[in-house]
């Protein structure tokens, strides 16, 4: 393979690694790794269950058995084998937290073992994986020396440049959204921003550091986080003082300076797991950070505290909580995508349970074998039978048509908008 056009490794194959491999697909010889086979037999078959990537784009790039031989396309496998002939290797794992809301690194270092085991001198390592600043040096190096025999900057060179992906979102996609790269060396920092400038229209921005730039993804998430948990623990006041959170947001916004962030849940890969790397790397440093962990309380309370507002609803209108019928619309984290990775709409549901109630969850954009592994949770087919209460959790597009005079049991039923989403007029009361 040309020195210039590099045979590139794509390990994981989600929301992020997908993507990327199909942009790069479209210029160079890439492998999309993933040690799933169902997943990788599946975009075989052009196949998607993320809906990120168009079927028909997808299978333009995949290359067949009998094209292997060709310069550019995609390549995909889950034979680690098949990683020896690459050059570059970017990781897209996924890098979770865990219970005790610390950095669960275990699908990170078991990626870096898989690419150590094949890595070469000359090669080039990137990862994108959410991490907290320092982890790439500290934690990936290490493994990735130890594995393979080679030398850090001698035989090897890394890089980091942070995933932006943002799911369901076909604006703001892969190559319209601007790129942060970073390299061990200069000379390595500027081979990661070519291959990068390659593909991302948008254009990149080159860090100075590979700390910095992981640095930077952390608090891109940490500020949203933070900005959503203010407008959060706005609606739990005027809750108390009977005020709608969004007519006030709506007035303040006239303001041209104003930030129009709206109260809600805060799930997904992203911004309800990332505040939680950059907090564990400065408690071990020895800082207690305050304002990034009191934001993250009010954002993982926002769920128990919709669930005792419907409750509370409901008895003012006379009805039985033990027994009662609640359906959750939505369990996905964000609207109008499959994607239910820390969804906090479970938090409503345990919460209601607790209550007594007896809760149904609809959501036609999500697969139900995963909310089932995930959450416990068995999703209704269909619409047909009646609630005591309706909780629109999210905004589907498809929510908006409903009937909801129909699902509701009675005039009495409580309907509830956690995103303010559905007409006034069908609501009691929103977030």
């Amino acid at each position: 393979m040309d020195a210039l056009r590099p045979e590139i490794a794509i390990i994981g194959l989600g929301y992020v690694g997908l993507p990327l491999a199909v942009a790069f697909g479209k210029k160079y010889r890439v492998t999309g790794f993933d040690i799933d086979e169902k997943r990788v037999k599946a975009l075989q078959q052009g196949k998607d269950h993320t809906g990120e990537v168009d079927p028909i784009e997808l299978s333009r790039v995949v290359l067949q058995k009998n094209e292997e031989d060709q310069d550019k396309g995609l390549v995909l496998s889950s034979d680690r084998e098949m990683l020896r002939r690459c050059k570059i290797f970017i990781v897209t794992v996924p890098t979770p937290v865990n219970q005790f809301k610390s950095p669960d690194l275990r699908f990170l270092l078991s990626a870096t073992e898989t690419v150590a085991g094949v890595l070469k001198p000359g090669d080039i390592v990137i990862y994108e994986s959410t991490v907290y600043p320092g982890c790439t040096e500290e934690d990936c190096v290490p493994l990735l020396e130890k594995v393979s025999g080679l030398r850090y900057n001698v035989d090897f060179y890394c890089g980091y440049s942070p995933e932006r992906i943002n799911p369901g979102d076909k604006i703001n996609t892969l190559t319209s959204i601007k790129k942060v790269t970073s390299g061990s060396t200069p000379e390595a920092a500027e081979k990661v921003d070519l291959l990068y400038r390659n593909i991302i229209e948008a254009g990149t921005y080159k860090a100075p550091s590979i700390k910095v730039a992981e640095a930077s993804k952390a608090i891109e998430n940490a500020q949203r986080d933070l900005n959503i948990s203010f407008v959060n623990e706005l609606a739990l006041i005027f809750d108390r003082m009977g005020i709608d959170t969004m007519d006030v947001i709506d007035a303040a916004a006239t303001k041209w300076n104003f930030l129009k962030f709206k109260p809600g849940l805060v799930g997904g890969h992203c911004i309800g797991v990332d505040p939680y790397y950059l907090t564990y790397k400065a408690e071990s440093l020895g800082y207690h950070p305050h304002v990034i962990l009191s934001g993250r309380r009010v954002n993982d309370n926002m769920g128990m505290f919709i669930a005792n507002k419907v409750v509370k609803l409901m008895i003012r209108k006379g009805h039985k909580i033990e027994g009662a019928r609640a359906l959750i619309l939505g369990i996905t984290f964000k609207e109008n995508c499959p994607d239910i990775r820390n969804s906090r709409v479970i938090d409503i549901y345990r919460e209601l349970q607790q209550f007594g109630l007896e809760v149904h969850v609809y959501d036609p954009y999500a697969i139900k074998e995963d909310v089932e592994v995930a959450y416990e949770l068995a999703l209704v087919h269909e619409l047909n039978e009646r609630y005591d209460t309706i909780i629109l959790a999210v905004a589907h597009e498809a929510f908006r048509k409903l009937d909801y005079s129909a699902l509701k049991s009675s005039n009495n039923a409580v309907v509830f908008d956690t995103k303010a989403f559905l007409n006034r007029e069908i609501v009691d009361a929103r977030l």
